[in-house]
């Protein structure tokens, strides 16, 4: 059965657009628009789709009210349209808070006829696996400040490695996992590198927000920075993120080498240079993420002895990622996405 999709925005050039490129595929009926969110709410009851695609700014009501609305009263999947500028991250940012479950950026039918095609792809992908999304995964309200750990023995820069550096991968539903998880984490905590698929438009804006939510400071790499206990490290949104060792200092470097796995930042990529470079000492975390980017290094961190983890299905808003690496008999722990803070707490202290 075909999956139903509604279109919400007030542009009617951009519903047409839509309605093009997501009706070209045969999996996905599109069964209506609507150009403002009270025409949608009728809709939705009447139409009763699968997936809605809505956009941020309309007459009548905001798309963030509506998405708000919706959320508490008919949780459904729902995929942004976004602008890809500064202000249109934030709020994009906020959508994926709520509880969306990914975003696109809006349509430009001036690009070249490649990036059109690449543009198709892409949304006709985010719809297809948002039909199948878990949108009840993530309840903010559930986090709660008693579930912060208590500070961790400081680990110190001492030679050999003498602490563990946690490295995560994550892709749909991923800025909110991470941030949940971060932000249970004290200031005395090992390392942490971080790769997220985002666009470079919205990275920055992403780190911003983590870093103001967590106790660990959190930054944005643009160029090489010393990897210290207390800090993480986000990829941009355009650049691999690898580590080096250069005079006993260990250090984040940026690669701008091709996709991997179509993606730039590639989980993979990361993971690889990190266990190049850390080993055992390496600790892996997959979380919720649409495809498989990053399982099969974690196989070969699993297969090195590293501590490899992956957050659990019934917490993934995407169980696609953590469940590619689960398939591959590469991992050793699946935990619910409460339970990964304390439970990283709990194995860095063994160090």
């Amino acid at each position: 059965m075909a999956i139903k999709v509604l279109i919400i925005d007030d542009s009617a050039v951009i519903r047409q657009v839509l309605q093009q490129i997501l009706g070209s595929d045969s999996r996905i009926e599109v069964v209506g628009t609507a150009a403002d969110p009270i025409i949608a709410r009728e809709k939705i009851k009447q139409l009763k789709p699968d997936v809605l695609t809505l956009d941020i700014e309309m007459p009548k009501m905001d798309g963030i009210t509506f998405l708000k609305n919706l959320m508490r009263l008919h949780p459904l999947p729902v995929i942004m349209i976004s602008t890809l500028t500064q202000k249109g991250a934030g709020v994009t940012l906020d959508a994926l808070a709520i509880g969306a479950v990914d975003f696109v950026a809006k349509p430009q039918m001036s690009a070249a006829q490649k990036l059109i095609d690449d543009y198709a792809e892409d949304i006709i992908e985010k719809v297809i696996t948002a039909a199948s999304s878990n949108v009840k995964a993530f309840d903010p309200e559930e986090f709660t400040s008693h579930q912060k750990l208590e500070p961790i023995k400081q680990p110190t820069n001492s030679k050999p490695l003498t602490y563990p550096v946690i490295a995560i991968g994550a892709s749909t539903g991923g800025t909110e996992a991470i941030k949940d998880v971060l932000a249970r984490l004290p200031t005395s905590f090992p390392p942490i590198i971080i790769t997220q698929h985002i666009p470079v438009e919205f990275s920055e804006s992403y780190a911003q927000r983590l870093n103001k939510n967590c106790e660990l400071t959190v930054h944005h790499v643009t160029s090489p920075m010393p990897l210290s206990p207390g800090n993480a490290y986000l990829a941009p949104g355009d650049k691999h993120l690898l580590v080096t060792k250069e005079r006993g200092q260990y250090y984040c470097q940026l690669s701008d080498g091709p996709k991997v796995n179509r993606h730039k930042p590639s989980v993979e990529v990361m993971f690889d240079s990190a266990l190049n470079l850390f080993g055992e000492k390496l600790v892996g975390l997959m979380l919720t993420g649409m495809g498989a980017d990053g399982a099969e290094s974690m196989l070969r961190m699993h297969e090195k002895g590293c501590h490899t983890i992956a957050q659990s299905e019934k917490t993934s808003v995407v169980w696609g990622m953590p469940g590619a690496a689960v398939a591959l008999n590469a991992v050793d722990k699946v935990l619910d996405l409460n339970e990964i803070a304390l439970y990283l707490g709990n194995y860095i202290k063994k160090f």
